[in-house]
């Protein structure tokens, strides 16, 4: 048997007050996309807002339905309308931004794992590393270098090959 060691690196800031301007806006704009999320049965809202290389920043907020599935995630909605509307710029971060309408404990939001994937397919597509910013309701913010860091063993298209 042999085994190997994954080590991911995660930036910590207490607040948005320790944060340089450029990551600040953008978490502000993901913390504004996230009020405007359309919520109405898990009452968790999720905003995500992403910077493009050329300074665009596109903004989602999660949208369900009643017919669960049929929903779909903040940081899905902004990267695939980043995608349409600027399709070949690179994303160069994501900053996301969660909420519950009850007082929960948890640190910070982390994607799910759809979103995860997605974001990976992106950051493999670009072949450039997607900084992630993630804020919670202790008002830490988490920074990450790459979705790799989310997703070391990620599925890509080298997995299709058979």
């Amino acid at each position: 048997m042999n085994s190997f060691t994954i080590t991911t690196t995660i930036d910590l800031f207490d607040s948005m007050d320790e944060l340089p301007a450029e990551v600040k806006e953008l978490m502000q704009a993901a913390i504004e996309a996230r009020d405007n999320a359309y919520a109405p049965y898990s009452k968790f809202n999720v905003g995500a807002a992403i910077l493009l290389d050329n300074n665009e920043v596109i903004t989602g907020s999660n949208q369900e339905n009643a017919a669960y599935p049929s929903g779909l995630c903040a940081e899905r909605t902004a990267i695939f309308s980043a995608s349409v509307q600027f399709p070949n710029e690179i994303i160069e971060t994501i900053a996301i931004a969660a909420k519950p309408k009850e007082a929960i404990d948890f640190i910070a939001i982390s994607p799910c794992g759809s979103c995860r994937q997605v974001m990976s397919e992106y950051e493999n597509k670009q072949e450039k590393s997607i900084r992630v910013i993630m804020e919670g309701e202790s008002k830490s913010i988490y920074i990450l270098s790459s979705i790799a860091d989310l997703l070391p063993l990620k599925f890509t298209k080298e997995s299709l090959k058979l």
